[in-house]
């Protein structure tokens, strides 16, 4: 029997695309919903006509996810549960962004079997909200996430964003005590970054906004390290913490490198050995999917990038990917399992380990604390060993 994949769907429409968003998102296209809807329902069941598969964890990201009716994502899981084989239990996790939401349409996403909410907060800040071109208000967060409670969800997750121009770490404080306060079981707490292709970088290029101050983010950083600690958080990946037990079990599937499914426009899969991409315009994409037939599903028209994964690049992902976890990596299950490979990172280990970003515990080897402020120096040098 293959290995359990982790199913990844993206929904690509936003009531607004923000400043800093470098992902697949798209605002004004909502009229297509109802054919983008059909397209990836059309996708999923040639995947499942190609091959039989077992799910264990279903993910719908975005864009805003929660900008489709219930009668659309009804669709959709129906034919997820028709084309694979959902494991027991199986997490079934979708975005949502305050504003977008209200009691009502949470209590139908419980019945549709979805079991786990990322809401998209970013900030309890008006004024931030505002900066980062959110369409909800502080006030809105605070109520969609009474509203997941009171309809029921047991598993929340909040976003928030630090870091931001004119933030001081005395804002970011008042920000992580808020949620604290909320009482979630995950929270995912990211630095600003700046990416090209976005209005922000574009902004912060022209000089017309400042770009983040890293040393002020070091200091959020390890400030959100000390007070998720002492509220009974485990940091158990570089920018999420949870509750026991309450680890998104999808994203570990990305972190343990494990294969994936990913499904509608501009999702990436790991999958069967390889790694390969779906266009990334949603026009394109339904179009694409009219043309599909049942068959080899490589040839499928929505696919490209389509590559197989050599066995030094997969250790490399392995490694990177791996290291981002408070758990680290097993060097003897690599060694283990990359016996050819393996040996070309003796000399990289040994000099991180001399610079104090990486430490070995018997056989784990894990990023220091100084190493996850310095995570993508390791990171770097880890894709490209002994260059």
């Amino acid at each position: 029997m293959d290995q359990p994949i982790g199913l990844y769907l993206h929904i690509p429409f936003c009531e607004r695309k923000c400043t800093y968003c470098d992902f697949n998102s798209y605002s004004g296209l909502n009229d297509l919903i109802p054919t983008y809807t059909a397209a990836l329902v059309r996708e999923v069941e040639l995947w499942g006509s190609s091959g039989q598969y077992t799910v264990k964890t279903v993910f719908f990201g975005g864009g805003t996810p929660s900008e489709l009716p219930l009668q659309q994502l009804e669709a959709i899981l129906a034919a997820v549960s028709a084309s694979f084989t959902l494991l027991p239990g199986a997490e079934i996790s979708l975005e949502a962004n305050p504003g977008t939401v209200d009691r009502g349409y949470l209590e139908g996403l419980l019945r549709l079997g979805v079991n786990r909410l990322s809401l998209g907060v970013q900030s309890f800040d008006d004024a931030e909200l505002a900066a980062l071109t959110r369409i909800h208000s502080a006030d809105e967060a605070r109520r969609a996430y009474e509203d997941a409670r009171s309809a029921g969800f047991r598993r929340i997750n909040l976003d928030l964003i630090y870091g931001l121009a004119h933030q001081g770490i005395e804002r970011w404080v008042a920000n992580i005590e808020e949620a604290l306060r909320l009482a979630p079981e995950h929270l995912s707490l990211y630095a600003l970054s700046v990416e090209p292709g976005t209005v922000l970088f574009k902004q912060v290029r022209s000089g017309r906004a400042p770009g983040p101050d890293a040393d002020l983010q070091a200091e959020m950083y390890e400030y959100t390290v000390s007070a998720m600690d002492a509220a009974g958080f485990h940091r158990y990946e570089v920018s999420n913490w949870a509750r026991q037990d309450e680890e998104c079990r999808h994203n570990l599937v990305y972190w343990h490198n494990e294969p994936y499914l990913g499904v509608g426009c501009g999702a990436h899969s790991y999958f069967q050995g390889r790694r390969f991409n779906v266009v990334n315009p949603p026009r394109q994409y339904v179009a694409a999917m009219r043309d599909a037939h049942p068959g080899d599903p490589w040839a499928m028209p929505q696919l490209e990038n389509i590559g197989f994964i050599d066995e030094s690049t997969r250790l490399a992902e392995t490694l990177m990917l791996g290291l981002r976890l408070d758990e680290g990596v097993r060097l003897d299950a690599l060694e283990r399992d990359f016996p050819e490979v393996m040996p070309h990172y003796a000399e990289t280990f040994k000099r991180f380990e001399g610079l104090g970003l990486l430490q070995r515990q018997g056989h784990v080897l894990k990023l220091s604390q100084r190493g996850v402020l310095l995570s993508n120096e390791v990171f770097e040098e880890i894709l490209v060993p002994n260059r």
